[in-house]
């Protein structure tokens, strides 16, 4: 399997209560000396209409948001799938969701 790509969403096991689920992933490239981890936003059906969740209508998803709250770094082992690719306006409403959570002011 090749390695995640930032931007791309894949099927990702996140464990027994989390479920198999599609994700985002947000990490950038690993360098060989780092730890085989990536970082995802996970995607989900179940809307609660928090300002964190960010809608992105894709082909290959069905009708939700990726849930910026509920950021999660997990061993690359547990990416099962590539599904598509957002596009980079996409990405960055994503990122933008994961920087407000975070309380991290991208626009100064």
């Amino acid at each position: 399997m090749r390695p995640p790509r930032r931007g791309e969403v894949w099927l990702v096991d996140l464990g027994l209560a989390a479920k198999i689920r599609p994700c985002l992933v947000l990490g950038v490239p690993l360098a060989e000396a780092d730890r085989a981890l990536v970082t995802v936003v996970p995607h989900t059906t179940s809307l609660r209409g928090t300002g964190y969740e960010i809608p992105v209508a894709v082909p290959f998803l069905r009708s939700g948001a990726f849930d910026t709250q509920g950021i999660v770094t997990v061993p690359a082992v547990r990416l099962m799938r590539l599904l598509g690719t957002l596009s980079p306006e996409q990405l960055q409403a994503v990122v933008a969701g994961v920087c407000s959570w975070l309380g991290i002011n991208i626009g100064s």
